[in-house]
């Protein structure tokens, strides 16, 4: 299992919901190998929502199993949990959730802060990943002095800045219009080819597209896994 950042088996989330349970996802099994490029679609209530709430440790499954990166993480504490997402998981969501005072430098500097990594390290590593996003000559400038494009391209560079395994995007262009939201999807291309495991969900086909792989759900369940040979 080695090669693989995430494993599946059998995942079940069940919710209370007036006295019934309601079955989001109804054993679900899904492998995501080193370095593939997925992205995660279906209707409404097809479970995508959850099952990314789930494979980014925020909730964890009522059955089944989950592996990320080699360790079973489906029954850890939630302190436990938090600290495997800070290592191994960075996020990057439809609202760019970026601090309106702060440089573009220091929003992505604040997951260092909080994992007690010294500020010249933490200034270096945050440099390299505004670079790898196309922002060095931005790097001084507050939110509203940047497009919206350039805003999400700080959350990403944020949610690269701890290296980690696995860089997990919501709706990443929900907010954007169509021209920037092609920019953005170019960035995830150039990110995969580095190397970087990427997982989008979206309900998008445009968006879709540009990964090599489209897991698509359907009632809980896994509908269709296909090879996308359009992508870009």
């Amino acid at each position: 299992m080695s090669d693989r950042v995430i494993h599946v088996e059998e995942l079940v989330r069940e919710y209370p919901m007036g006295g019934e349970k309601v079955l989001a996802l109804r054993g679900l099994t899904l492998s995501i190998r080193r370095n593939e490029y997925v992205a995660i679609m279906g209707p409404s209530g097809s479970g995508k929502s959850t099952l990314m709430n789930l494979l980014g440790c925020l909730d964890t499954p009522s059955g089944g199993d989950y592996w990320l990166n080699g360790q079973e993480v489906s029954r850890l504490t939630d302190d436990a949990l938090a600290r495997v997402r800070n290592k191994e998981i960075g996020f990057v969501f439809q609202t760019f959730n970026l601090l309106p005072r702060a440089s573009a430098l220091h929003n992505v500097e604040l997951p260092l802060v909080y994992a007690g990594v010294g500020s010249r390290e933490r200034r270096e590593r945050a440099v390299r990943a505004l670079t790898r996003v196309g922002l060095q000559n931005r790097m001084h400038h507050r939110p509203n002095e940047l497009s919206g494009g350039q805003r999400q391209r700080v959350a990403i560079a944020r949610a690269l800045v701890n290296e980690p395994s696995l860089l997990l995007a919501d709706e990443p262009t929900g907010n954007l219009d169509s021209t920037t939201s092609e920019e953005i999807m170019r960035v995830f291309s150039e990110l995969h080819a580095q190397g970087q495991t990427i997982v989008v969900v979206t309900h998008e086909p445009s968006i879709a597209a540009h990964a090599e792989r489209v897991v698509v759900l359907r009632d809980g369940k896994l509908d269709s896994d296909t090879r996308n040979r359009a992508a870009a």
